[in-house]
């Protein structure tokens, strides 16, 4: 920018992913005037309240944080004005009347490469297909779901690499925070040419729940025997998908059973991890 005057942001996330990006932003001399994140919640066994990761990188950085139930547009306006906003990993919606206080709107961060994968769950989504490739979108958000202007996008080659959903995330969130470092001094300057999403392309995922990671005793015994290979490949997807959460699950010995590490050889899905209910991870016998 002129004078080397960097673009006043705000950043919206919460979770891992949104922490990762937002540590690549600082690291590289472009911090948010204010982190917006979900409030503190208790989580564990022991239900301690704990900070969302956003929150502490933050606070180790010395960005001020703002935890709203709701966000009121009235409350934005009393913070400044700011060139735009950026959001990674942020589950709340955001209204037209907040889209349109930024000077430039809203720089959204996707891990899929939009159209395909809108929604909640792209990455888990990307490794059940098995995918040979996937990456990170920055688009203009509007008011319909991972629809706006697409500025710029980053490949990732996976054909390869097996990664499991945590892998993967790290993966993405890396590439997207290095996007938004080359991108966001070009887009404040007005240099970026943003272009519409090929609706005909757009795909939709769903949020998975602990009952789309339940694999019946028998499709594993086939995945286990080899059976059925096709099947065997499907489980190895899962585990790597929905692992740790929702998380991927059978009945052993009349037990619930996690399944938390998984390969494959010679077509057959060989069992790694696994955790009956109240027990610590082990290795299972081989078939």
């Amino acid at each position: 920018m002129e004078n080397n005057k960097k673009p006043k942001y705000i950043f919206f996330g919460t979770p891992e992913f949104a922490a990762i990006v937002l540590k690549k932003l600082i690291q590289s001399g472009f911090p948010p005037a204010y982190l917006i994140c979900n409030p503190d919640k208790p989580t564990g066994r022991k239900k301690t309240i704990t900070p969302p990761p956003t929150k502490i990188v933050a606070e180790e950085n010395g960005i001020p944080v703002l935890q709203p139930e709701q966000l009121d547009p009235n409350d934005f306006k009393k913070l400044g004005s700011f060139d735009f906003f950026v959001i990674a990993a942020y589950s709340k919606i955001i209204k037209k009347e907040i889209i349109e206080i930024p000077r430039l709107g809203i720089i959204g961060v996707h891990p899929s490469l939009l159209p395909k994968y809108r929604g909640a769950s792209p990455i888990q989504s990307s490794i059940l297909e098995g995918d040979k490739e996937t990456g990170v979108t920055l688009f203009l958000i509007d008011e319909k779901v991972d629809h706006g202007l697409i500025m710029t996008s980053s490949k990732l080659k996976t054909e390869n690499l097996k990664l499991n959903y945590l892998e993967m995330q790290r993966k993405l969130a890396e590439l997207g925070g290095q996007l938004l470092v080359q991108t966001l001094p070009k887009f404040a300057e007005g240099k970026i040419k943003s272009r519409p999403q090929d609706e005909n392309g757009a795909t939709f995922t769903k949020k998975f729940t602990s009952e789309d990671g339940y694999i019946t005793p028998t499709d594993l015994e086939k995945a286990r025997s080899g059976a059925d290979p096709a099947l065997a490949g499907l489980i190895e997807r899962k585990i790597r998908a929905l692992n740790p959460e929702p998380g991927v699950w059978t009945i052993f010995y009349e037990k619930r059973t996690k399944l938390l590490e998984a390969d494959l050889r010679s077509a057959k899905l060989i069992l790694k991890t696994i955790q009956a209910e109240g027990k610590k991870p082990t290795s299972p016998s081989p078939k």
